[in-house]
């Protein structure tokens, strides 16, 4: 993908500066709370909810290289096109935009959701309205799940967490919180599917109407995309798990779906276009 001029004040890299040090993780309710928020959210609690015992990780502070800056200068400018983007669609339909911010860290930092580590994968914190992402889940993306990662893979990405903010702003998450202990465990594991296929369809959406704007995709993004959607499809990460599929257990979607609903914003154009929970719910 090309990139752009653009840069956004509302990035901050986190990686070298030993922020994450001293941080307790224990196996408590607090640990629970933490975990069933990123659950909902989009990352992967398992890593929290299996540490039973406190840990404490402390990263020294150290020089970004050439290429972490360059990687940090790429996550600014892909936080500055979703501003852009978003808040031009919000302008064409009356509605107020409030940027994200967007964190990079290393191993582990603090949100307003608690404490972030790696394992946890990228997510969106509705508490600070702040996505996370350690850059190593790009690493076990490609070694672990088969995707193929480029630099529109990381796009997506981060489009998809932003996707989650635009949830906020539009106050999908409060109604899908309200849901909590009304609905069983099935029939959450449906709604979060909903939640997570949105993000999804606004993660395609936003590079439609960015490169409408910017020209910046290059032959080859699209499918990198894809195979990242692929990659992280509820079926496709249990096969590599456990050998087998439990669709009721599904909560982001399979590879069919992710796939399907990030191509459907990418080919209309068109926010109305995304309401995930009729099509999926009803």
């Amino acid at each position: 993908m090309k990139w752009t001029n653009d840069r956004s004040g509302n990035f901050d890299d986190r990686r070298g500066s030993g922020g994450g040090g001293g941080m307790l993780v224990g196996g408590g309710l607090g640990t629970i709370i933490i975990a069933a928020i990123v659950f909902f959210l989009g990352g992967d609690p398992s890593a929290i909810l299996n540490n039973g015992a406190s840990s404490s990780q402390q990263t020294e502070q150290r020089q970004l290289s050439k290429e972490e800056l360059s990687v940090g200068e790429f996550i600014s400018m892909l936080t500055a096109e979703n501003e852009e983007t978003w808040n031009k669609i919000f302008q064409e339909n009356g509605i107020q935009f409030t940027p994200a911010k967007v964190v990079a860290f290393e191993r582990a930092t603090q949100s307003g959701c608690g404490p972030a580590q790696s394992e946890m994968g990228p997510f969106y914190c509705p508490a600070d309205q702040t996505i996370y992402m350690d850059m190593s889940f790009f690493n076990e993306l490609q070694q672990k799940f088969g995707a193929k990662v480029g630099q529109f893979t990381v796009a997506y990405v981060l489009g998809h967490e932003y996707g989650h903010h635009i949830q906020t702003l539009l106050g999908t998450t409060q109604k899908v919180n309200q849901l909590r202990g009304r609905y069983s465990e099935s029939e959450m594991n449906k709604v979060s599917v909903a939640t997570e296929l949105q993000a999804d369809f606004y993660a395609g959406l936003w590079a439609k109407q960015t490169d409408n704007r910017e020209k910046f995709l290059e032959p080859g993004d699209i499918q990198e995309a894809m195979s990242a959607a692929a990659a992280v499809g509820d079926d496709n990460i249990q096969k590599r798990a456990q050998g087998y599929v439990n669709q009721e257990s599904f909560t982001h979607g399979s590879s069919a779906q992710r796939e399907e609903w990030f191509m459907k914003g990418y080919n209309s154009g068109d926010i109305r276009q995304g309401d995930t929970f009729n099509a999926l719910l009803r």
